[in-house]
């Protein structure tokens, strides 16, 4: 099966955007992955992507976080080293990161995380 970290987050994002259609323009992919030719990733890295940013973002502040960064991964996927910086340093500036193996997951995280919100 091709693909299946991306239809994980597909499933994610659908999810999310009927349960909370309030919050529907405020979670969004960052797709700095995927295989692209050599002049399109200097335009890209030169534009400011970085490696190991996550795949989505949720913006909403909650009581404890600014915002909430999720990594997708397939079951048994494993951070890589850019991945596990990126984590480091958004968590020292205040915003929650997680990863997340399915949509049951994620639905959980991020339920737990909108629970939170002020």
């Amino acid at each position: 099966m091709l693909n299946i970290e991306s239809r994980i987050q597909q499933g994610c994002v659908r999810w999310f955007r009927l349960q909370y259609p309030e919050y529907a323009g405020l979670l969004y992919a960052i797709p700095n992955g995927g295989k692209r030719n050599a002049v399109t990733g200097a335009i890209l890295k030169a534009e400011g992507a970085l490696a190991g940013v996550a795949d989505i973002f949720l913006s909403v502040p909650n009581r404890f976080y600014h915002g909430l960064y999720i990594e997708m991964k397939k079951p048994k996927g494993r951070q890589q080293e850019s991945q596990k910086q990126f984590q480091q340093a958004v968590e020292s500036q205040g915003y929650k990161y997680s990863l997340c193996y399915s949509l049951d997951e994620f639905m959980e995280l991020v339920k737990m995380y909108l629970k939170d919100k002020e």
